[in-house]
C-alpha cells in the first residue's frame, strides 16, 4: 500500500513537471499569409534598414555637430539609441517568421525578448516625458532653462529613464514566466508579447494580469500624464505670445516631439486597448506592426524633416 502511494505521488510530480517544462516556444508569425511572405519580408527588411540608418544618422549628427550639444539634442541622441535597440529586439525575429511558418525559439529566448521589449517600451515612455519636460522649461521658463537643464541635471534624467525602464517589468516578468504552462507552446504572434504568453498558461493568471495593469498605469500612463501636463502648459504659454512670429517660433521647437508623442501613444493605446478575443487575434497582430515597425521608422524622418537645426547639421556633415 505504501509503495502504491509513493508510485502515485511520483507519477503526479512527474506529470506536474512535464506541464511546466516547456523547452521551446513556436512563433506562428504570419504563416497564414500564403504567397505574400517574401514580398512582406522585402518591405519590412527595407523598413528595418531605414529605421537603423535614420537613427544612426541622428546619433552621428548630434554627436559630431557642436551646435547640437544642447539638452534637447542630448535627449534626442538617447532616444535614437533607444529606438535602435527597440527595433532590433523585435524586427529580426519578425523577419524570420516571414520566411518560416513555424519558428521555434527557446523558452529562455522568449522570456528575454519580452523583458527587453517591455523594458524599452517603459524607457521610451520615460524619455518622451523627459523630452516634453525639457520643452516645457525651454518655453515656459526660458530664463531658468540652463540652470535647471544643466549637464548634471540632464545626466540624472537620462540615467533615471534608463534604470527605471529596465527595472519596471521585472516583477511582471517573474510572475508571468513562473506560471504553469500547458502542453500547447504555440504563440500566434511574431514576437513574445504578454497577452499571447498568458494564453499558454493553464493556471490562474489573475495576479499576473493585475500586476500588468498596475505596471502599465505606473510606467506608461504616469509618463503620459506628465507629458500631457507639460504640453498643456506649453500650448497655454504659446497662445499668450502676442506676435504670430513668436508663436510660430515657439511651436516649431516642440512640433517634432509632439508629433512623435502623439503617434507613439495613439498606436500603443489602439493595440493594448483593443479587445483580446480570439476573433480579433489577426487584427491585433497587424495593429502591433504600428508601434513595433511603423512608428520607429517614422521617428527619424519626423525629427530630420521637421527640425531645422538637424537639417542644417546634416547638410554640413554631408558637405
Amino acid at each position: 500500500m505504501r509503495a502504491k502511494e509513493l508510485t502515485s505521488k511520483s507519477w503526479a510530480i512527474t506529470e506536474e513537471e512535464n506541464k511546466t517544462q516547456i523547452s521551446e516556444i513556436i512563433l506562428l508569425g504570419f504563416g497564414d499569409l500564403h504567397g505574400l511572405q517574401f514580398l512582406l519580408f522585402g518591405i519590412f527588411l527595407a523598413v528595418y534598414i531605414v529605421t537603423l540608418t535614420g537613427n544612426i544618422v541622428i546619433l552621428t549628427v548630434v554627436s559630431i555637430d557642436r551646435s547640437l550639444h544642447t539638452p534637447m539634442y542630448f535627449f534626442l541622441g538617447h532616444f535614437s539609441f533607444l529606438e535602435i535597440g527597440y527595433t532590433t529586439t523585435i524586427e529580426p525575429m519578425m523577419l524570420r517568421t516571414l520566411l518560416s511558418a513555424h519558428v521555434p525559439i527557446s523558452f529562455l529566448t522568449c522570456a528575454c525578448q519580452f523583458y527587453f521589449f517591455a523594458s524599452l517600451v517603459a524607457t521610451e515612455c520615460f524619455f518622451l516625458a523627459v523630452m516634453s519636460y525639457d520643452r516645457y522649461i525651454a518655453i515656459c521658463k526660458p530664463l531658468h532653462y540652463f540652470t535647471i537643464m544643466d549637464h548634471w541635471g540632464c545626466l540624472q534624467l537620462a540615467a533615471a529613464s534608463w534604470v527605471g525602464g529596465f527595472l519596471a517589468p521585472i516583477l511582471l516578468m517573474v510572475l508571468t514566466f513562473r506560471l504553469t504552462f500547458c502542453s500547447s507552446n504555440e504563440i500566434d504572434h511574431f514576437f513574445c508579447d504578454l497577452k499571447p504568453i498568458m494564453k499558454l498558461a493553464c493556471t490562474d493568471t489573475q495576479i499576473a494580469e493585475m500586476t500588468s495593469f498596475i505596471c502599465t498605469s505606473l510606467f506608461a500612463l504616469g509618463p503620459f500624464l506628465l507629458t500631457l501636463a507639460s504640453y498643456t502648459h506649453i500650448i497655454s504659454t504659446i497662445l499668450r505670445i502676442p506676435s504670430a512670429t513668436g508663436k510660430q517660433r515657439a511651436f516649431s521647437t516642440c512640433s517634432s516631439h509632439l508629433t512623435v508623442v502623439s503617434l507613439y501613444y495613439v498606436t500603443l493605446g489602439i493595440v493594448y486597448g483593443f479587445p483580446s478575443e480570439p476573433q480579433y487575434e489577426d487584427l491585433l497582430k497587424l495593429l502591433s506592426l504600428l508601434y513595433t515597425v511603423l512608428t520607429p521608422a517614422l521617428n527619424p524622418v519626423i525629427y530630420t524633416l521637421r527640425n531645422k537645426d538637424v537639417k542644417v547639421a546634416l547638410r554640413k556633415l554631408v558637405q
